[in-house]
């Protein structure tokens, strides 16, 4: 039990060194040199804490046979001097212990082995119920309207803060913030709705001022694809910076090989809402009748693709010139993320000319993922990933080369769901009813959400599929199926919430009250995420880039985390909401 006390006082092993403690392997007379590491100066009773860490030591270096060099020494515990920083910044360090904190920041991301989908599913389950009660206060009282500080404030806090508590002070019971957020929805629905909002800005009937105002589009702006963009959105922000401070539990961070993470659906959660959005552009080329020839594809999307290439080449070289801490077996020696999404465009582009022999981007995915799976199972190619020596460019770079197949089939799965998802109804022949039109929408979007469960749960099942394994790190099949099951079921969601409070908006019959119907349906926090999303996926990582170099992460308290994210999400939410008070769009 002594023992155990020595553990927990210095630290997560005996190879953390506490503050005030010299770490000479011998008994130092004079007073100790302080660590950047925890206070430890204030202990009461040092004698008896001098005769534990004594009868430990000698254990230790009996059963070892050797002096335990690894251990600090004590003779005498002084007290920490006035002058001293217990949390100094990184800059003030000397250049071995850099490196060794360097050493120890890699190691904090290494090596982990995720945790169960079920707890992913309940984490992010906030973000919809967060809609949820921001959808009831605007809907039955206009909260939102007109947008006050009071306003801004509690739609930052719903939709921003509640994200950042699942994934840090709520992490181990996120189904009760979920009751914490369900419960002030129902009592706010119970109450009568407020008689003096305005009435639905879309009458049914308005045909002759719709005549005016001009025809709808073809493709409408969804309010429940801004809510599902704009909470992925906030979710990945969060977590890059979240994942460095030991608040942000282990289990969310992006796994080492084999398993799943909040992380890693963070990555393909990103990929996918990309293809989401890509299938604009084929809507719009189906509906006007026209096909575009592959070599214009491929230069348009070069045009997309450049600056996502040249944002991948600027983190390389700061990365490498900064001397700071990566975790290579994510990507590989080289490879991130940017250039990742800056090759898919191209790839896109040329898998379209498949459409006219393979049905459907969903079909597509599947052959996609498939065929990687059963080389990844029949060659070598797997043994290669996982264990083979860095010795030239593509052994490198080998996990963000070859997983870039299975996010490239991701974002196919996606630009299948917005190929249905986007259109103004469904089936464009048909003369249904709004409301009809709504429900076979709902009933579309549920059936492809059950078939992707079903794909998953057939490719991980050792009793009924192949018992196969999700693995980020080479994009595997059943980490494909995963990734499209999650999204394509929180769209889902996203989409219910919408349908129920706010029909009027699908009821629009021109372009002008449809987009008022819209902005009264949406969090103005996420359609100025939605807005600006790639713009602000690059500031977060640069801010991140920027806390890391000044503070000591690992050893802050959670206190001083929340603060620091507190302050780092409300500096993103602002820079979102005052790019789109004026109205900018930074397309990168």
């Amino acid at each position: 039990m002594r023992c155990r006390s020595l553990v927990v006082l210095f630290g997560r092993n005996f190879g953390d060194v506490p503050v005030g403690i010299d770490t000479s392997p011998t008994l130092s007379k004079g007073p100790p040199t302080p660590s950047f590491t925890r206070p430890f100066a204030r202990l009461s009773k040092q004698t008896h804490l001098q005769k534990w860490y004594r009868a430990c030591r000698r254990v230790f270096e009996k059963k070892k046979n050797r002096p335990l060099l690894g251990l600090p020494s004590i003779h005498r515990i002084h007290p920490v001097p006035i002058s001293f920083d217990p949390h100094p910044s990184i800059a003030n360090m000397s250049a071995a212990t850099v490196e060794s904190y360097k050493k120890l920041k890699e190691d904090f991301v290494s090596n982990l082995s995720g945790g169960p989908p079920s707890e992913i599913n309940y984490v992010t389950a906030v973000a919809p119920v967060a809609v949820l009660l921001w959808s009831v206060l605007q809907s039955r009282q206009s909260f939102f309207k007109p947008y006050t500080p009071l306003a801004g404030l509690v739609d930052y806090l719903l939709n921003v803060t509640a994200i950042l508590l699942s994934t840090t002070l709520y992490a181990s019971s996120p189904l009760l913030l979920n009751l914490l957020l369900l419960a002030p929805a129902v009592v706010v629905y119970a109450f009568p709705p407020n008689t003096r909002r305005k009435k639905p800005v879309v009458p049914p009937n308005a045909k002759s001022k719709a005549a005016a105002q001009g025809p709808l589009p073809a493709l409408s702006v969804k309010p429940f694809l801004t809510h599902y963009r704009g909470s992925m959105m906030v979710v990945t922000c969060i977590a890059i910076l979240a994942v460095d401070f030991r608040l942000f539990p282990r289990r969310f961070a992006k796994v080492e090989t084999w398993g799943t993470s909040l992380m890693d659906m963070g990555v393909g959660s990103f990929v996918y809402s990309a293809g989401v959005i890509a299938a604009r552009p084929v809507l719009k080329e189906r509906a006007e009748g026209r096909s575009t020839p592959l070599a214009t594809r491929l230069a348009a999307s070069m045009r997309h693709s450049l600056p996502l290439l040249f944002l991948g080449v600027i983190r390389l070289l700061s990365v490498k010139g900064l001397d700071y801490a990566e975790h290579v077996t994510e990507y590989g020696v080289h490879w991130n993320f940017f250039f990742t999404l800056g090759l898919l465009p191209p790839f896109v582009a040329i898998f379209q000319s498949a459409l006219k022999i393979v049905p459907s981007y969903a079909a597509l995915a599947v052959i996609l993922g498939g065929l990687y799976q059963v080389v990844l199972e029949s060659t070598s190619l797997k043994a290669f990933i996982l264990t083979a020596p860095r010795t030239d460019l593509i052994s490198k770079n080998r996990e963000g080369i070859f997983s870039f197949i299975g996010y490239l089939a991701i974002f196919l799965a996606g630009q299948d769901t917005g190929m249905y998802i986007l259109p103004r109804s469904v089936n464009p022949k048909s003369d249904s009813t709004p409301a009809t039109q709504r429900k076979t929408l709902i009933m579309m979007m549920a059936i492809w959400s059950a078939v992707w469960t079903g794909l998953y749960f057939l490719s991980t099942s050792y009793s009924y599929g192949d018992g196969l394994s999700v693995s980020r790190r080479m994009a595997n099949l059943p980490y494909i199926l995963w990734t499209a099951a999650f999204n394509s079921t929180q769209i889902l969601a996203y989409c219910i919430v919408d349908t129920v409070f706010f029909p009027s908006f699908y009821n629009a019959t021109d372009a002008k009250s449809e987009k008022e119907a819209y902005e009264t349906a949406t969090s103005r926090v996420f359609r100025a995420y939605n807005r600006n999303g790639l713009f602000l996926f690059l500031i977060a990582n640069l801010l991140t880039g920027l806390v890391n170099m000044t503070v000591p992460t690992l050893d802050v308290s959670p206190l001083a985390t929340m603060g620091i994210l507190m302050a780092y999400s409300g500096s993103l939410t602002a820079l979102a909401l005052a790019l789109d008070a004026y109205n900018i769009n930074i397309k990168l």
